[in-house]
């Protein structure tokens, strides 16, 4: 190959390369976004999340029921609850529900609680008799709803303390500490604020709210013989409706008047009797006695012969 056409052939090579390095280092990037598929993602919808109840700080004897029809059984602190469960307590003891970060229920003795919806939004319980003071913590995000058996009465909220009591036969007491809470009933519904309470009676409507009274009006018929020779006593008694009354530590019925009547069973010798009343305002009461038992005394008796003539 001559030297002439040599030297053409690299100078082509040279003008064909000098594109190609412009190209490469030289050339502005291209202004088109680089599009980039994503594959779509799937979302499954879980729902609202429930509220998770159980069981709290306990004393004495309190017992649980799972689902409408089970059977009651001892329970202990950490049990969790679930929709148509059931808690009770028994005289002189005490329950905590608690609704994770929004709520708990302390239950009052002789307090039976029926669970209802546990959904994000709201949670309903029932109130089969008893008293309960809840402590809503819902910031509007969640509603709280307790109702009564043997009547329409509800008590709703979403953030305030309340408690509300039910003789389980219509009825229904609620008295507020802090916040405000719907009461409603027989198509009525009322506010009941701070420092006020409110009472549905069997078919009745919420009455007007009142401020709480530093009286229960307590009055209790005790014995008016200090010694007495029959074993079996009748104690009889009114107080404010709605209130919650113990009588020898056992939690009796009041009904819509505020009248109780209840058996009690001394033993020989020294009995104290004890009447204990407190209303879901906090107002408590207190009437008590002592009487003797002495089975040896007997009736005077009168001889029928003693005015005969001889």
């Amino acid at each position: 190959m001559s030297p002439r056409v040599r030297f053409a052939l690299i100078l082509i090579a040279i003008v064909a390369m000098v594109p190609l390095a412009w190209w490469l280092f030289l050339a502005e990037p291209s202004s088109q976004p680089v599009q980039v598929v994503v594959p779509p993602v799937t979302v499954v919808d879980a729902g609202p999340r429930p509220v998770e109840i159980r069981l709290g700080e306990l004393t004495g004897t309190v017992q649980i029921r799972r689902g409408l029809d089970g059977g009651w059984q001892d329970a202990k602190p950490g049990d969790a609850l679930l929709p148509s469960d059931g808690v009770r307590t028994t005289d002189g003891s005490y329950a905590v529900l608690v609704g994770g970060e929004t709520w708990e229920v302390k239950m009052e003795p002789g307090t039976e609680v029926g669970i209802g919806d546990l959904k994000e939004s709201i949670t309903r319980l029932l109130l089969e008799s008893g008293m309960a003071k809840a402590t809503v913590r819902g910031q509007g995000r969640h509603t709280f709803e307790v109702r009564a058996t043997g009547s329409d009465a509800s008590a709703t909220t979403d953030g305030g303390v309340f408690t509300i009591a039910s003789n389980g036969l219509g009825t229904v007491a609620v008295g507020t500490e802090s916040g405000e809470v719907s009461f409603s009933g027989a198509g009525r519904v009322v506010i009941v604020r701070a420092g006020q309470q409110s009472i549905v009676k069997p078919g009745q409507a919420p009455s007007a709210p009142i401020t709480i009274p530093s009286s229960l009006l307590l009055k209790v018929s005790m014995p008016t013989k200090k010694t007495i020779n029959t074993p079996k006593l009748v104690l009889k008694g009114d107080v404010q409706p709605g209130a919650l009354v113990e009588v020898q530590g056992k939690i009796v019925s009041v009904d819509e008047r505020g009248h109780f009547e209840v058996p009690v069973f001394l033993k020989e010798g020294k009995n104290s009797l004890s009447v204990q009343a407190r209303s879901v305002g906090g107002t408590q009461a207190k009437s008590s006695a002592a009487v003797e038992l002495d089975t040896t005394v007997k009736a005077p008796t009168i001889d029928p012969g003693l005015w005969k003539e001889k």
